[in-house]
């Protein structure tokens, strides 16, 4: 059975579902937004590596992601201040890119979530 190839296309399919959500741009590449802010989008920044991600989560979250593991997850100098963490879409599974998109998603609207198995999963 083949893997599934997991690219922007996949995102913007799981993102697009999500209430509110809608495609846009960020310095100029593909982007999602939910309410004008922004959900996750192609990293712009040299220092992201290629077939990257930036999913919006908060400091804790991206330190759970990065423990958890850094072969999927990552961060850069230059993102470093944000809260958000950069995804190799080519290491992460389809059903943990989904809870991603939902963590950032509550984390971008501010609604209360429970702990999401997005770190637990690989």
């Amino acid at each position: 059975m083949s893997r599934r190839i997991i690219n922007f296309d996949t995102v913007r399919e799981i993102g697009l579902a999500l209430p509110g959500v809608v495609e846009g741009t960020a310095y100029g590449s593909p982007a999602l937004k939910v309410y004008g802010k922004l959900l996750a989008c192609v990293p712009t920044n040299r220092s992201a590596e290629p077939d990257s991600l930036v999913v919006r989560v908060d400091f804790d979250d991206r330190a759970e992601l990065l423990a958890a593991d850094p072969n999927v997850y990552y961060v850069t100098e230059h993102y470093a201040g944000y809260g958000a963490v950069l995804v190799r879409l080519s290491r992460v599974n389809l059903d943990v890119l989904r809870d991603l998109l939902g963590m950032a998603y509550k984390f971008v609207t501010g609604k209360a979530a429970a702990r999401s198995p997005a770190r637990k999963r690989r």
